[in-house]
């Protein structure tokens, strides 16, 4: 194994890591409420691509705290009374009794993230090896992470990132086929998306409140990655995300913390089935 590959893998898993905190907190809002464009404390989000990308915090919220100046007490010479600080911003502060913090858990930034994401991408880098589909699952993996954390979140699994993913997937692996030593067929990864999409599609019309139709989408882009290694990859891919959820579905009821009827957000666990499958079609490939 190459141990340059693994580590160019791990690194562009923690530097996409890194964004995620800022893109899933402005992703992570009821359906009918606009994305967010600032911080908790009010600052504006700017940065490349209109604000999306960027560390956690903004820059002001960053910055370290202004300390308040001390009022010396009656009698004291003006000599021995303590120096006013600067402050560090000039962005006001925010009220505590109206506004969230910057260490809100939704935007504070966390070593969770980065480290999820660099141990998928090493992961998939170990068992795709150096062939020409694995700039495609790099590609892909920051995005998918991104989706999981909104859903958890939210339970919502939002339409520019789910129809991107499907698109970035088709065209990424039909890239890959053009070039030797890839693995994979194109079109079975076309007939997969249709396929798992389509199954999806079934059961969110059967029932609509147990399944959302943004894991239809998300299942366009999932099926894309599993049937690019074949039917069997696809099966075991999206059987293991319902075997997730129905595992972490039962520990919840088992535990007290939730009941039958408790809904729960699907996508990180399709998700992870479909991680799982693409891994184990691409160390049989």
């Amino acid at each position: 194994m190459d141990a340059a590959l693994l580590a160019l893998a791990a690194v562009w898993g923690a530097v996409t890591g890194l964004l995620i905190p800022r893109a899933a907190y402005r992703f992570a809002v009821e359906p009918d409420e606009p994305w967010r464009t600032a911080c908790p404390a009010g600052h504006p989000l700017t940065g490349p691509a209109r604000g999306w990308l960027g560390p956690a915090r903004c820059a002001p919220c960053a910055a370290p705290a202004a300390r308040v100046p001390e009022t010396p007490a009656p009698g004291t010479p003006a000599s021995e009374a303590p120096a006013p600080q600067a402050p560090a911003s000039e962005a006001p502060a925010p009220d505590p009794q109206t506004t969230d913090t910057p260490t809100t858990p939704a935007y504070a930034p966390s070593t969770l993230t980065p480290l999820v994401t660099a141990l998928a991408c090493v992961a998939l880098a170990a068992a795709t090896g150096a062939r020409p589909e694995l700039v495609g699952w790099l590609a892909l993996a920051p995005v998918a992470v991104l989706l999981a954390v909104v859903d958890r979140r939210v339970h919502r699994l939002p339409d520019p990132l789910t129809l991107p993913l499907a698109a970035a997937a088709v065209l990424l692996l039909g890239g890959a086929a053009l070039l030797p030593g890839h693995a994979g067929s194109w079109t079975s990864g076309l007939l997969g998306g249709l396929a798992l999409g389509g199954f999806y599609l079934l059961l969110f019309l059967i029932n609509p409140n147990g399944m959302g139709f943004g894991d239809v989408k998300l299942a366009l882009a999932l099926g894309v990655a599993l049937g690019w290694y074949g039917w069997t990859v696809l099966f075991v891919g999206g059987f293991a995300g319902f075997l997730f959820g129905a595992a972490y579905g039962l520990a919840l009821v088992l535990l007290r913390r939730a009941g039958r009827r408790t809904g729960i957000p699907f996508g990180p666990f399709m998700i992870a089935g479909a991680l799982t499958g693409v891994l184990l079609g691409a160390l049989a490939g």
